[in-house]
């Protein structure tokens, strides 16, 4: 094991052990926290119980979702995933398209929001990590083998009506933010209206003011 390594492997066999989970923010800095104190009244349950609520909170928390989404996000195998639906269809609902079973609450419903609306989403959010079929989330010309497709890809995602439009990076400043986005098309003034308002929320998140600026290679 490399010497710069030693302690990233240990504070992750912590986690799996359930020693430690991620703490509260500290300005900046990430902090770690003992998992008995994060979840005081953590109650174990035997395995299939735990399976079982493990399917029902992924699928009401991110439905509709295919088991191999399940599978991809949990790290179960895709039997145990089967599984843990058969356990827990009492609280699910099944939608087929095609060959394909979608499962979610049964009380779910799409949420209706402002046509256009767009957010700036961190690389890892789990809109897009959480789901090993994205076909979804992507705008058609992210599937269509755009030449600028790995690098916007690369970075943040700009999701526009719920679909990956482009890419976007922070450059911190000493008083301010900029926002840099590299889109695969050319933004209407409604749309671009909605990316500065969704720059003004990151603008309140990270108490600086923000700029967005288009690259130079920007299409």
């Amino acid at each position: 094991m490399a010497i710069g390594q030693r302690l990233a492997y240990i504070v992750m066999r912590a986690e799996l052990e359930g020693v430690v989970c991620s703490g509260a923010m500290r300005g900046k800095q990430h902090t770690y926290a003992l998992l008995d104190e994060r979840a005081p009244n953590a109650r174990p349950l035997p395995r299939e119980e735990a399976l079982a609520e493990l399917t029902k909170r992924y699928f009401t928390s991110h439905g509709p979702a295919l088991v191999q989404d399940f599978a991809w996000w949990s790290g179960l195998t895709v039997a145990d995933a089967k599984a843990g639906i058969e356990m827990s269809k009492a609280h699910l609902k099944g939608d087929s398209l095609g060959d394909k079973t979608y499962w979610s609450a049964p009380s779910a419903t799409a949420a209706r929001l402002p046509d256009p609306t767009i957010h700036l989403l961190p690389n890892y959010d789990e809109y897009l990590i959480a789901y090993r079929d994205h076909t979804a989330s992507l705008d058609a010309r992210t599937r269509t083998g755009s030449p600028d497709l790995y690098d916007v890809l690369s970075r943040h995602m700009i999701v526009l009506n719920g679909e990956v439009i482009g890419g976007w990076r922070n450059v911190l400043n000493k008083n301010e933010v900029d926002v840099e986005t590299r889109l695969l098309a050319p933004l209407s003034e409604a749309q671009r209206v909605a990316l500065a308002a969704a720059a003004q929320r990151y603008d309140r998140f990270v108490g600086l003011p923000v700029t967005v600026r288009p690259e130079s290679n920007e299409r």
